[in-house]
């Protein structure tokens, strides 16, 4: 197609047509394809449009936004929402939807910490995958984002993550790999910001040499809107869509730099073609969607996703009968999503106060409200005191505390972890009223639970559960359903304890990510820093206990586990299992332990069952900077069991033979180096006359350090130089 058609139209294919469009081109058989943001639910504006949701968009299904699918720890929560979603592109024209957002969650204080899954790589890329994979299962692509580095709001435009290479392979990077290489995303979209110095949209390492020819990535790059700031830059490092197009189009610069010799047309060939294979994805047939149905499976699929963090003395479920006192204004004013380009405009909304009386009065029980607080505004002193009142006269008090989309939107980070001072006045002041306090949580990122925790008798983290949250919220105070929603992020004792907090949201234009590999759970277990509730922490209303776990080799450092799992109370439940993998092998220092695989299971009262998990090299696998590729250190890998990420239930051991990397040495190199080489090490040392002659940790220790070169310098030895650089030879051919 490219070489019939003129360089002019060729170029018009590269920014889009308006705001939510790509161009086409009728000659050439491109007709364009419609777009729309969407990770938890389209926003189409069929009137007027921007990036902010500043104006009105259709209604669609709000779907529980990441952070509750992450919460889910459940597959099939997130293929199912994919799927809806995908029928509602289809039904509305959109070809194109602008989700998942796989970023890790760096931060307590990203303002856009409810669009992304979790704190932790595999389970953010596991997630993403099935989404991407049901979605476009119905006909319409993804555009998986935002590529990459890409974890705060505050300056998010021009601010430079500076991450070092294994930090980026291990924990900003897999989740992308993984949804590249097994879902095959329509597009990828590019982030605002620079990662090492360079603007992601023109970063070649990052769109070319990474995420094409290294993960073998077919589809086509596309800018996040406005984010392009050099077009022929772009273009070279392979972005190929600069969105949103109209006048914000910048293709005359393109046909200049072809013109003038800078830019070959092959490279504008080479994007046209990618852009034009979107049409692929253009629904032919509109098809009626039942958003009834889909609100009821909204409904259910909420319930998978909200997280029972405490419950003494058995206070939930809610026992038939009871007088209940439903406290807060977001209670009657619910908070579903976060705001900013994610915001849908759902065409229903469950209203948890509403949804609890009506399960209320079939279970016997009344139902006082009373808001309690103002949102966003000073709260009078009578409002906290009737609502005191209400609940000092109840057999349970139910507060609804929370954040609004003010605290938590794109473009903005929060500055606090805290919940707001009315809110928590209002809960200390009931849970000395009241003969027993739960707290229902609705906020979109991870909130303080300070200092009010120890006050309460329960607490259910509901986050944002999209339209359907209210109900699924009633019928797990009432025990209609189990909770069963694990923690996908870390609830410390304070901000300050969370290393992001030192470099965070960086200064001067940079921002470094000098936590490393470090990031949640990984930094908070391996230092043993005291937290509220760890990583993949969520209780239930039954129990269950895992037991009988082995590890088999299996392969080339490849492992079969395989565990025993009983629910041992007297009700169904869920229960997720997680896989965690930690050693000390190597010779770079790792996390004490890191989620290498999990999986949810429904249990029956008594019911046994033995999971199985297959985990690969990358399971055992750091980035290696001297081989520039993945390594197995040869070695001993625990491999554990446990309900969260804090706590070990079973263990064992698994011996794999790894990778032996042979170092190209020179004199140059540390004789510590030299030493620990397979091939010369020993050699090395009778060579030196280390083998018989005796010297001390410490003067080794400051040995090792020296380079050859500086050794045999300072020494004053008569050393084997010949010998020395017959070794260093040996070992580049080794």
């Amino acid at each position: 197609m490219t070489d019939d058609i003129a360089l002019e139209k060729k170029v018009t294919l590269l920014s889009g047509r308006d705001f939510w469009s790509t161009e086409s081109l009728p000659e050439a058989g491109v007709e364009g394809v419609a777009m729309a943001d969407g990770p938890h639910g389209l926003r189409r504006q069929s009137g007027e449009h921007d990036h902010l949701a500043l104006f009105t968009s259709d209604p669609a299904t709000c779907f529980p936004p990441a952070v509750a699918v992450g919460t889910s720890w459940d597959v099939d929560v997130a293929a199912r929402i994919g799927a809806a979603i995908g029928r509602e592109a289809v039904a509305q024209g959109v070809d194109l939807v602008l989700g998942p957002g796989v970023n890790i969650k760096r931060s307590p204080l990203c303002g856009r910490n409810f669009e992304y899954y979790s704190e932790d790589p595999h389970l953010s890329g596991v997630l993403g995958a099935a989404f991407v994979r049901a979605l476009q299962a119905q006909g319409p692509g993804v555009s998986v984002k935002h590529f990459a580095a890409n974890n705060q709001e505050t300056n998010r435009q021009t601010i430079s993550a500076d991450v070092d290479a294994r930090t980026l392979r291990e924990i900003y990077l897999p989740a992308f790999e993984r949804v590249v290489r097994e879902a095959a995303p329509a597009t990828v979209m590019a982030a605002y910001n620079k990662v090492n110095g360079v603007f992601a949209s023109e970063n070649r390492w990052l769109l070319t040499d990474l995420l094409r020819n290294e993960w073998g990535f077919e589809g086509a790059v596309v800018s996040d809107w406005n984010a392009v700031v050099d077009r022929v830059a772009a273009l070279r490092a392979g972005l190929d869509l600069e969105m949103p197009g109209g006048n914000a189009g910048r293709g005359h610069e393109v046909l200049a730099a072809v013109r003038a010799g800078e830019l070959d047309e092959s490279v504008v060939d080479t994007s046209v073609r990618r852009i034009a294979a979107l049409d692929a994805r253009r629904s032919v047939h509109r098809v009626d969607v039942d958003l009834d149905a889909h609100h009821a499976l909204a409904q259910e699929l909420a319930a998978e996703c909200a997280v029972l963090l405490r419950n003494e003395r058995n206070t939930l479920p809610l026992r038939a009968g009871v007088r209940i006192a439903v406290l807060g204004e977001l209670a009657s004013q619910p908070r579903i999503q976060g705001g900013g380009s994610a915001h849908v405009n759902p065409h229903r909304v469950d209203v948890p106060v509403d949804e609890i009386r009506a399960l209320a009065a079939a279970h016997g029980s009344s139902v006082v409200y009373t808001a309690g607080y103002r949102l966003d505004e000073a709260t009078p002193d009578e409002l906290r005191e009737e609502a005191v009142r209400a609940a000092a006269a109840c057999d349970v008090a139910i507060v609804f505390a929370g954040l609004t989309e003010r605290w938590e939107s794109e473009g903005v980070d929060r500055d606090s972890i805290d919940l707001p001072a009315e809110q928590v006045a209002l809960v200390r002041a009931v849970a000395s009223a009241a003969p027993r306090t739960v707290v229902v949580l609705s906020n979109g990122g991870i909130v303080s639970l300070e200092p009010w925790h120890d006050d309460v008798d329960a607490v259910l983290e509901a986050f944002v559960l999209g339209q359907g949250g209210g109900r699924a919220i009633a019928e797990l105070l009432f025990g209609v359903r189990s909770p069963s929603g694990h923690l996908a992020e870390t609830i410390p004792l304070r901000l300050q304890d969370h290393a992001s907090s030192l470099n965070f949201p960086g200064e001067q234009g940079h921002v470094r990510y000098g936590e490393g590999v470090y990031v949640g759970y990984r930094q908070f277990s391996t230092f043993g820093t005291p937290v509220r509730y760890p990583f993949g922490h969520g209780l239930s209303y039954t129990t269950f206990v895992t037991r009988s776990l082995s590890a088999q080799v299996t392969g080339p450092d490849t492992v079969t586990v395989e565990v025993e799992v009983e629910n041992t109370g007297e009700r169904a439940g869920k229960h997720v299992v997680q896989v965690y993998v930690g050693t000390t092998a190597g010779p770079v220092r790792r996390p004490t332990r890191e989620l290498r695989g999990f999986t949810k299971v429904e249990l029956g009262p008594g019911q046994v069952e033995t999971v199985r998990f297959e985990l690969d090299r990358r399971a055992f696998a750091y980035w290696d900077l001297d081989a520039d590729a993945w390594v197995v250190a040869p070695g001993t890998y625990a491999v554990q069991v446990g309900p969260d990420a804090h706590t070990v239930e079973v263990s064992t051991r698994v011996e794999l033979s790894g990778d032996v990397l042979a170092r190209a040495i020179t004199l140059d190199s540390a004789i510590g180096a030299w030493l620990e080489h397979p091939v010369i090490g020993t050699p090395t040392l009778r060579a030196l006359g280390f083998a018989n002659a005796p010297i001390s940790d410490e003067h080794l220790a400051m040995v090792k350090s020296m380079t050859m070169r500086q050794f045999i310098t300072i020494s004053g030895l008569d050393l084997p130089v010949a010998r020395l650089e017959e070794l260093a030879a040996t070992s580049r051919t080794a």
